[in-house]
């Protein structure tokens, strides 16, 4: 231990002085941070799953109270009418993605808005036959993709193409895109890529996609209310996201998806098509001919699952309060203060026990740090000792444990606690 002794009253300090300065340090109290032996734990998983606003408990109530007192006249009635939830999301997502608020809309789930946008942009004819993702993307995903071939009826082993290496420079993949040509049909990463936590910059990758006349689209679940997002600049085709994760709305919450404005009234892009998907103005003349809502409205299918969207609602405004500028410069500072103390302990302690494969280039990643162990023995023992600690992290099969400062409630003093905690349990023998 006395190879990192030195180090962990520095940090203990520069932690303190830091929180002191940090001007987002309030947002903190607007969540619950659950407590391990009367104390609260230093968590590290808002990749996995966010804490609970406080103000969610209230929203639902607010939800049931409704229900209780209106009934069915909640639809058109009552403080925020169930008719309309949906579009009480938009301009808080719009900012966060970085496009109009007709371009997103709150609704399905991840993997479900995924297959509904891949109906509608993945078309196979002749040769174009190619789904481009990046190594070893989040498994749903990978079931899509190859499910999505199936159906097709195409071979998933020629159909689904993967990234020969995720560490590959942007311009590497963009020519790795137009190498594939007129056989891609579609690319679709992973915004920040779950396991590394990089974050792959659309803008030079849509527009490799579509030189060679394929679509281009993102799965946000780890990058939307992490990175800044510019999806209509970008000229990003379609994208999908999870709210359970950065975004704070609770277990299996309400997904969402983007649809570019240039796609959103063309009538050769087919949907599979729900009541709701039909324009709001006319959805209760109860016709049998589809009317489109404009915008990514289309797209939708059911009405909005009120009571979990309540705590959705709370989150996104949240994130409106707070605002992704200065979220982003939080997040930046704990994650470097984070890699600065992980490359020290990766010194102390010769040889490195484990490395960072998560990019150096803060602007190449989100607030997601994952050390790879060298020996998953050693890995193990340090996960369990962070557990003993209080230090709520994740690891990831055979050898990665994934640590995520998130901006709107971690600390400084969390960084710094993860560190020392790192610390002793490489010591351990």
């Amino acid at each position: 231990m006395s190879r990192a002794a030195s180090y962990i009253e520095a940090w203990r300090q520069e932690a303190l002085q830091r929180d002191a300065a940090d001007a987002l340090a309030p947002f903190r109290e607007k969540f619950y941070i659950p407590e391990r032996s009367g104390r609260p734990v230093h968590y590290f998983t808002g990749n996995s799953l966010g804490l609970q606003p406080r103000r969610a408990a209230t929203y639902l109530e607010e939800e049931l109270e409704a229900w209780r007192t209106l009934a069915v006249d909640g639809h058109f009635e009552g403080k925020r009418p169930w008719y309309h939830y949906h579009t009480f999301f938009s301009e808080h997502l719009s900012r966060l993605l970085g496009c109009h608020p007709f371009e997103c809309v709150a609704m399905g789930s991840l993997t479900a808005n995924l297959h509904l946008l891949l109906a509608s942009f993945y078309r196979p004819r002749g040769r174009r036959i190619k789904i481009l993702c990046e190594r070893r993307p989040f498994p749903s995903d990978l079931y899509a993709f190859r499910s999505q071939a199936r159906f097709h009826g195409l071979d998933p082993a020629e159909a689904v193409v993967e990234l020969p290496d995720n560490a590959m420079s942007e311009e590497d993949i963009a020519a790795f895109i137009r190498d594939l040509g007129e056989e891609l049909a579609v690319v679709v990463l992973g915004g920040v890529h779950y396991l590394s936590g990089r974050f792959f910059r659309p803008a030079l990758l849509a527009h490799a996609a579509h030189e060679v006349g394929a679509f281009f689209g993102l799965d946000l679940a780890h990058a939307v209310g992490n990175v800044p997002l510019n999806l209509h600049a970008d000229q990003v085709d379609f994208a999908c996201w999870c709210s359970y994760k950065y975004l704070n709305s609770g277990p299996g919450a309400v997904g969402g998806l983007f649809v570019h404005d240039m796609h959103g009234g063309r009538a050769d892009i087919p949907r599979l098509e729900g009541w709701w998907g039909t324009d709001a103005r006319t959805r209760f003349r109860m016709e049998d001919r589809f009317d489109p809502a404009p915008g990514a409205e289309a797209w939708q299918l059911s009405n909005a699952p009120v009571f979990n969207m309540a705590a959705h609602l709370a989150a996104l405004e949240i994130f409106s309060e707070a605002g992704m500028s200065a979220l982003r410069e939080k997040s930046l500072a704990l994650t470097g203060f984070l890699e600065k103390g992980l490359r020290t302990l990766s010194e102390a302690f010769p040889p490195a026990p484990f490395k960072l494969i998560t990019p150096d280039d803060p602007e190449q990643r989100g607030c997601q740090l994952s050390l790879q162990f060298v020996a998953e023995d050693v890995g193990r023992r340090v996960f369990r000792h962070l557990q003993s600690r209080h230090i709520v992290a994740d690891w990831r099969e055979p050898a990665t444990l994934r640590l995520a400062p998130v901006p709107l409630y971690n600390t400084f003093a969390d960084v710094a606690a993860a560190l020392e905690a790192l610390a002793q349990g490489l010591a351990l023998e």
